[in-house]
């Protein structure tokens, strides 16, 4: 009788605890003894932890380069933006009566240079800059034609004005611009034989680490600057010098521009780099709860089991 009672009671406690543990899983939405429907086991989630854990690594380290190239271009803004809006006054005051010339005109040959850049992962610095030149294509009569520095830009333009294209550059954003790059990009310019009346720049303004703004300039053709009144007060001013006056100004111009879209891409790349490490890092802390929620649940199941098999041997 002894041994039947011990029995019967350990049964019983079995039972209890298995009950017990049965109405915990189901507090927790499983079941004993059945499958559990969309949820993802421990090696799926475990998986996805280590990838974004790596792609954090990723982000960070892309973010500490960033902010030293950042420091570096932000040096040699300051200059190169006075270089640059130095010889754009001069573009500005040439004359009046030529600009009034050039607005009487309807329509007319135009040129738009577009400065944008080869690498991603900076935000919306190439969609915003491609987004004005969008605009203003859709705005103007004239019979435009787009010199593009820059495959970002490139692949987003010739969706739509791939017959509008001119000169395109490529290979430039992955070491700092220089004034031997702006050169190349005005002798491309002037050599090209194009004769146009009105020519803008269109390029990315850095105003602060968290800013920036799609900017243009413009600039004038050789012939405009060879007609203008004021010219003639210089002496001794012959075919030679005003084409290197003219290409050393648009190059000037040019270089101020890539330095500033230089300061703005990296100050952009930046923060966008930090905004993914900081999502990675919310990831992560949801993934880490996921995991522990499933083990649990596995473990618990498992007792289930093993205390269900203890209770139908007893």
């Amino acid at each position: 009788r002894r041994s039947l009672c011990a029995c019967a009671a350990s049964s019983s406690s079995w039972a209890k605890m298995s009950s017990l543990l049965c109405n915990c899983v189901r507090s927790a939405g499983l079941r004993a003894g059945q499958p559990v429907r969309e949820m993802a086991t421990l090696k799926e989630i475990s998986n996805r932890l280590r990838s974004v854990k790596n792609i954090q690594k990723i982000t960070k380290s892309m973010k500490m380069v960033s902010a030293a190239k950042f420091a570096r271009a932000e040096r040699e803004l300051r200059p190169a933006r006075t270089f640059g809006e130095g010889a754009n006054v001069i573009y500005q005051q040439l004359d009046d009566g030529a600009d009034k010339k050039k607005k009487d005109s309807a329509a007319g040959d135009r040129v738009m240079l577009v400065l944008s850049s080869d690498r991603g992962l900076c935000g919306a610095i190439h969609s915003s800059l491609v987004k004005t030149v969008r605009a203003e294509l859709e705005q103007t009569n004239d019979n435009c034609k787009l010199l593009v520095v820059g495959d970002k830009a490139r692949q987003i333009l010739s969706a739509k004005h791939n017959d509008k294209f001119m000169v395109t550059f490529n290979e430039y954003g992955r070491l700092p611009p220089t004034f031997g790059d702006a050169s190349f990009v005005a002798q491309q310019l002037l050599e090209s034989g194009l004769e146009y009346n009105k020519g803008t720049l269109y390029y990315n303004r850095f105003k602060s680490v968290v800013a920036f703004k799609a900017s243009q300039m413009s600039f004038v053709s050789p012939a405009q600057i060879a007609e203008a009144e004021n010219f003639g007060n210089y002496d001794s001013v012959d075919d030679a010098v005003l084409e290197d006056y003219v290409e050393f100004s648009l190059a000037a111009v040019i270089y101020g521009a890539m330095k500033d879209g230089a300061a703005a891409e990296q100050s952009s790349r930046m923060t966008a780099m930090e905004g993914a490490s900081k999502n990675a890092g919310e990831m992560i802390n949801s993934l880490t709860l996921k995991f522990n929620r499933t083990r649990q649940a596995v473990i618990t199941r498992e007792l289930i089991e093993i205390i269900s098999g203890a209770a139908a041997l007893d």
